[in-house]
This record gives structure tokens, sequence and C-alpha cells, in this order.
């Protein structure tokens, strides 16, 4: 073979070996400076398709990984491994694709799946000018709320925004990929218990259409439908979606008391009790999309149980993380609120006694998994604190609101954003280049969670944290940002207490039981359920004076007003559904 042939080919062989993946790290940055090299991050989900596929032909491209031998550190972070990273880039889905300096400053931003000549084309193009592209835009100064509430202008806007953020003709509140978003019906739902019936009806619309991405086989819901319709779906089971859509429908059940509501909600329940429910009662992340990575599956789950299960399953991601049990916890409280299953209670208990043996860090808080890369996150403690306040809710044990506040103070401690709005996603940054956040939604779950607690507890330090998020939430650009639920929601409960429910009576008393389901599975979402059995002394915030009564009685109160005693479930029921409209 002539020596130019023999060193082409040979120069042929090199280039084409397989990418060397690094985890995601601040040394990663020092060796890039050392070698002259960039730094791309493949941000990916384990249950994603077009990471498969991008991984498949993309970087099994020749010219991509000679461009990448030469030029590139290559770094893969799993996303729901790393919530910090997950959060920076949220915007631009899975795949993300990522360019950086040796110092850390964004080049190229990229969203979803680049075919092989397009990522070539984006490497070679950073290498012959790496100045920031178009996609990389100078961080925005924000000037934070001075106070918690949304002026009124501003409050009107999200309101307005809110009302466009429904597909009238799609139905849902989302626009090109249709799923189930939790908060924008949870509000609808809220207007509807007011008297509003448009709002009724376009939950009753959207919970209908979403029943198209219930799996009719083995039960649970595909993440979302692509062509602006219900019925393209991609197929992947996160867990967070599981919890998202048992915990609607079943809070639609509990409203509207309309059957099919809580057939869907126990048909995703079937499936994580299948699939996603670990030997040791916690719950695993996803279940992937393909059942071979990169090639579609819709054929394949068109067959029936027995059919599927000869070709196999699509892979389940089994890592535990607490932030995953946390929401898949509040879930089941919320369905054993409605069914009285004591069975779906003691699910919940199981996987809050496996994070707390597991996963539980100093003073209250949780890690993600049991190894970190980074952390501690605020995701972990928030979600396993509102787990342990739904526990409480729906078990009245006094352990679980402890451990609810808890969490609450860990949050408080390490995650204040030095700002004084808001809280930050990580305790330490991702890289010494950028400086950690807060994030949207979570600020809003942390703002209705630590709101909530300040009723059951009256625990000065609950409200502040409340406040502290509000006024993140309060700031323009944050508040009128896609979508507007979650402000709202926060609004809300932050500016109104809840309905006050307390069944005053001995745990062991057939009535008061009966009672305390009643309270839990009737009247509006946001609540305050309490029992108060006189042997275990004073409730933890006593701010009601409870007669001395010879049988068990709940009492129903509202912002200005209580009840007589009630004793019969039937009447409690019936003006539960009357409160808060």
């Amino acid at each position: 073979m002539p020596l130019a042939l023999l060193t082409a080919h040979g120069y042929a062989q090199s280039t084409s070996q397989p990418i060397v993946w690094h985890p995601w790290s601040d040394e990663i940055f020092a060796q890039a400076a050392r070698e002259h090299k960039f730094v791309l991050l493949d941000l990916e989900a384990v249950w994603c398709h077009w990471c498969h596929v991008m991984d498949q032909q993309s970087y099994r491209d020749p010219s991509v990984r000679r461009l990448m031998s030469k030029s590139y550190i290559a770094v893969k972070v799993d996303q729901d491994s790393r919530p910090d990273i997950s959060n920076r880039y949220e915007d631009y889905g899975w795949p993300a694709t990522v360019i950086f300096n040796a110092d850390g400053s964004e080049i190229v931003k990229r969203q979803g799946y680049l075919p092989p000549q397009q990522m070539a084309s984006i490497l070679q193009a950073v290498i012959d000018d790496p100045s920031p592209g178009p996609s990389v835009e100078p961080e925005k100064a924000i000037t934070y709320a001075v106070t918690p509430f949304l002026a009124q202008s501003l409050l009107d806007e999200v309101k307005k925004e809110y009302e466009k953020q429904y597909d009238v003709a799609g139905k849902g509140w989302a626009f090109g990929h249709k799923y189930l978003d939790a908060d924008s019906v949870e509000y609808a739902s809220t207007l509807a218990w007011r008297g509003d019936k448009l709002q009724e009806q376009r939950v009753r619309e959207t919970l209908q259409a979403a029943g198209e991405l219930l799996d009719p086989v083995w039960g649970g819901a595909y993440q979302y439908s692509t062509g602006g319709n219900w019925n393209e779906p991609h197929f992947e089971k996160l867990l967070f979606i599981q919890a998202q859509v048992m915990r609607t429908y079943a809070q639609a059940y509990g409203q509207f008391r309309t059957p099919e509501y809580l057939t869907a909600a126990q048909n995703v329940h079937r499936y994580v009790r299948t699939f996603l429910t670990s030997p040791e009662g916690a719950f695993y992340v996803s279940q992937d999309a393909d059942l071979i990575a990169g090639k579609h599956s819709a054929d394949y789950f068109k067959l029936d149980d027995a059919k599927r299960r000869s070709l196999g399953t699509p892979r389940v991601d089994k890592h535990l993380y607490a932030r995953e049990d946390g929401w898949m916890i509040r879930a089941l409280c919320t369905l054993y609120a409605v069914t009285g299953d004591p069975l779906t209670q003691e699910e919940a208990e199981r996987s809050a006694r496996w994070v707390i043996a597991h996963r539980s860090v100093a003073n209250g808080g949780f890690s993600h998994g049991d190894r970190d890369a980074a952390g501690p996150y605020l995701g972990d403690s928030l979600a396993m604190g509102q787990a342990f306040l739904s526990l409480y809710e729906v078990t009245g044990d006094r352990e679980w609101l402890k451990r609810a506040e808890a969490a609450r103070h860990f949050i408080a401690a390490n995650f204040a954003a030095a700002t004084g709005a808001g809280f930050i996603t990580s305790k330490t940054s991702t890289d010494h280049a950028y400086k950690a956040h807060p994030e949207r939604d979570e600020n809003a779950q942390l703002a209705r969670f630590a709101n909530l607690l300040s009723h059951y507890t009256g625990e000065k330090g609950d409200q502040e944290t409340a406040t502290r998020a509000m006024r993140y939430l309060a700031t323009s650009e944050v508040a009128t940002a896609w979508l507007s639920a979650p402000i709202l929601i926060a609004e809300t409960e932050f500016t109104r207490p809840p309905v006050h429910i307390t069944i005053v009576g001995a745990k062991k008393d057939p009535t008061a039981k009966a009672l305390f389901q009643t309270a839990l599975s009737a009247g509006p979402v946001y609540k305050r359920v309490e029992w108060w059995d006189p042997t275990e002394g004073p409730l933890p915030r006593a701010d009601v004076q409870y007669p001395s009564l010879p049988h068990a009685a709940a009492f129903l109160c509202t912002a200005s007003s209580c009840s007589a005693p009630i004793s019969d479930p039937r009447i409690l029921e019936s003006r539960s559904r009357k409160a808060g409209e």
C-alpha cells in the first residue's frame, strides 16, 4: 500500500474513534485551558428519543468525531441527575448542546436534535470564530420587587396572559406540544370552584383531551403529544409526569366527582406500582420512550400486554432521587384523600421512610441521589417538605409536620438568594463562571409550601420564607414569563387564608374518622385540614378555641367565621363544597 494511502487510512481510523465523554466539573475547564480547547456539553435525558438518535448519528459521524477530537472536550450530563444544570438550561429541552470557552463563557446554545452535517458545521464555525453567537445573550439586570405582592397592574397583565394561553381549538393550556399542565388546570379549577363556568368547561375539556396520553394497556401517562394535537404521543413515562397527572385527576375527582377522573388517576397509579416502584418502596425516575434506543416505538405501544412483553420492555431508569419520591408521595396523598384506600397511604409512608433513611442530610435537608456530584439542591428538600406536609394533612400525625418544618428550615438556611428575593436551585454554582440563580417553578412551589405550612404552624419563619419567594415571583420579568398559572396560584394562596376544617375527636373514634376522610375528600384544594385528638395536647397552632363536646365533631372556618359543630359527614361534605366560593 502506498505511504500516502496508508497515512490517509490511518488518519481516518484515528479520527473515527469514539468520543470520550467526561462528567461535568470545574476541572474540565482547567483542562480545556491547558489544552487550548473548547468544552461541549451534551445535556441529555436517558429517556429521550432524540438524545438516543443524536448519540447514534451525530456523535458517530466521522466529521463530528474528527472536530471533537481535535478541538473539544466532551461533557455528557443526564439532566435528571443534575437539577442545577437542568434548571440552568431548561428552556433548551433535551438534548441541549452548549459550547463554552475554556473560561466558562458560553459561545453557542442549541435546542434539540442536531443532525451530523449541522453539528459539524457548528463545531467548525466555533473553531473559526469563537465569539458568542446570537443564541448567547448578555444576562439582563433585574430589579426585584420590594414587596411580596404583585402590583395590581402586573396582576391584571398576568391574568390576561393566562387567558391567552388556553388553546380553544385544541384544548389545554399548551400549543404545539400538547401536555397536561397541572398548574394551569389547578388555577382554572380554583376559578371554577368560585363559579366560573367557562373555566370549569376548560378544565373538563382538557382532562378529556389529555386522556389520549394515557396508556390503555399498562396505564401511566406519556409525556406529551406533538403536532398540535393529543394523539401523536412521545412514549416516555417520567415519574414527574405520572405524579402531576395522578394528582391532577385525583383533585378533579374530588371537586367534580366525575368517575372517569378517578379511573384516570388509578390508571396512572397502576402503572407506577407495576413499573416504577422499587422493591424498597422508593420510586424510579422514568421509563424510556424507545424499546430500541433511537427507534420510534409507535407500533410497539399499539400492542397488547403479552405482545409487548414478548418483545421486551423499554428501559427503566432505576436511580432513586429524593425529589422524585417527594413528587410521587404528594400525588399518592392526594389520591388517598379522595379514595381512603389504606394501601395508597401505606405506599406514600413507605417511600417517605425510605427517603429519610437513605437521602437525609444534616439539619432537615435531603440529597438528590446516593452520590451527588454537587448540591444539595433546593428541589429535593422542597419536594420532601411538600410530601411531609401532605402526609400530615392525610394522617394527622405530627411527626410529618415536624419534618416538613425541618425541611423548610434547611431551605431557608441554605438556598436564600443574596438579592433578598427568591431561593437558588443549588447551594453551589455549576462552575466558577456561573452564579446560581432562582428558578421560577421551584420558587412558586416553595411560596405555596411555606405559606400553607405557616397556617399549620404559626411559625414566623415559614411566612418569611413564603414572603422571600413571593418577592421573586412578584418581579415583572418573572411574573410575565410563560406560563402564568404558577404565579397566579401562588398569589391567590399568599393573599388569602385556606379553608380551615378541624376534626375534634379521638383518633380511634369511627365518627371522627369518617369526618376526617370527608374533610380530606371534599372542599377546595387550598385548605387546612387538622385532626385534634385532645389526648395529644394542643394543636401546633391553636388559633381557634373549640368547645368540649361529648361526641366527635367537625368545625369549618373561613376568613370571617366558623361553623357550629358538625357531626354528620354528609352535612360536612355539603358545606365544604360551598366553602371558599
